[in-house]
């Protein structure tokens, strides 16, 4: 059965604990390159703190003694660490630590260290809970409050390492992705020339259909990424030809009702070498292979879709793929003058093809596509 659904993976790191043996900065390359936001609204607490701080070789401090300044300082600096004062007026270190950890980034992991001199385990579990990673105790021990944020520190350098090596790993799998991607096609494409090759003496129908679908695409405001996906992708629409007998595909005469049901197996066989991939261009490739002979009004095939439940990129190429076909010619016909395909198509339009789709080609330069 044709999958018609799409998906889409997302990956996000989350911060871990160092395991045994990895690798640990030495305290003076974590400290050194850090950059601390400290809000505490006393300034001798500030004026302790950084010189607590400055001795051990974090220079790139930013301070408030305003709590309301926190979130946009937090926003401006990016810190590696916050060290935020609990009991402060007109809005407490609960307050600031609501506003501050919504606006951590997505997969990122940025300490937040409470400065209080209530031990209570009250204040400790709603400040966990609220986010926050670590206490330090009032009046400050210079020791303790090193070897605190050192530890954060190193936890907080060796998450974006990892999401670093995360990053270059998911980078690598989309290079290799599209590596295969590229293979398949190359595969397919030639899969499609040659099944083309046995009714197009010249092998050019499928090129000319992709160049005309991609020029009827761009002038109806189709989004220029997807309109390199069906640049791609519309030449395989008739790939399941390959399936389809010589006595029937090249039959120069009407085809039987028996046959012409033989010949409509081509969207399906199409569909069906194209399915089970995962790039949207494969996905989109099955999708106008098994659809762009379908019509507005619900008589195409294979299953009689009609309007917009078939999708737009197949009802594009459906009609790049008229216009080629009756401008060329095929084993049972010779090619047909290009006023009256282009009267055919103009007649066609809320019946088999899409009216707003014709009004779109009627605009382009049609002798160009031939």
């Amino acid at each position: 059965m044709i999958d018609r659904q799409r998906h889409r993976h997302s990956f996000t790191a989350t911060p871990r604990a160092l395991a045994p043996g990895a690798w640990r900065a030495p305290p003076h390359v974590v400290l050194t390159r850090a950059r601390l936001l400290i809000v505490d609204d006393e300034a001798a607490n500030l004026a302790i703190l950084r010189r607590m701080l400055q001795r051990a070789g974090i220079t790139q401090l930013v301070e408030t003694t305003d709590p309301l300044q926190a979130l946009p300082l937090f926003v401006d600096t990016l810190p590696d660490l916050v060290c935020l004062d609990l009991h402060m007026p007109e809005l407490d270190g609960f307050g600031v630590l609501e506003r501050l950890i919504p606006a951590i980034p997505d997969g990122s992991f940025v300490p937040i260290v409470m400065l209080t001199g209530d031990p209570s385990q009250v204040v400790k579990r709603r400040a966990l809970a609220l986010g926050a990673r670590d206490f330090v105790a009032k009046p400050f021990d210079s020791d303790e409050v090193l070897l605190r944020i050192r530890n954060l520190l190193e936890l907080r350098f060796a998450h974006l390492e990892l999401r670093q090596q995360n990053q270059m790993l998911e980078v690598k799998v989309l290079a290799r992705t599209l590596a295969l991607d590229q293979t398949r096609m190359e595969v397919l494409d030639r899969l499609a020339r040659a099944a083309e090759f046995r009714d197009d003496a010249t092998g050019q129908h499928t090129r000319r259909v992709g160049r005309t679908a991609v020029r009827l695409a761009a002038n109806v405001g189709v989004a220029s990424a997807e309109v390199d996906l069906i640049a791609r992708a519309a030449p395989l629409h008739d790939l399941g030809k390959i399936g389809i007998p010589d006595v029937v595909l090249l039959k120069p005469a009407t085809l039987t009702t028996s046959e012409f049901n033989l010949m409509k197996a081509h969207t399906t066989i199409g569909a069906e070498i194209l399915s089970g991939g995962r790039s949207p261009l494969i996905r989109l490739a099955s999708e106008i292979a098994l659809d762009h002979h379908e019509r507005w009004d619900g008589s195409g095939y294979p299953a009689g879709l009609a309007g917009e439940s078939s999708p737009l990129a197949a009802r594009i190429v459906g009609i790049a793929d008229y216009f080629d076909a009756m401008t060329h010619d095929r084993p049972y016909r010779e090619a047909l003058p290009l006023e009256l395909v282009l009267q055919d198509l103009e007649s066609e339009a809320g019946r088999r093809f899409d009216p707003c789709l014709v009004q779109g080609f009627l605009q382009l330069p049609h002798r160009e596509l031939m």
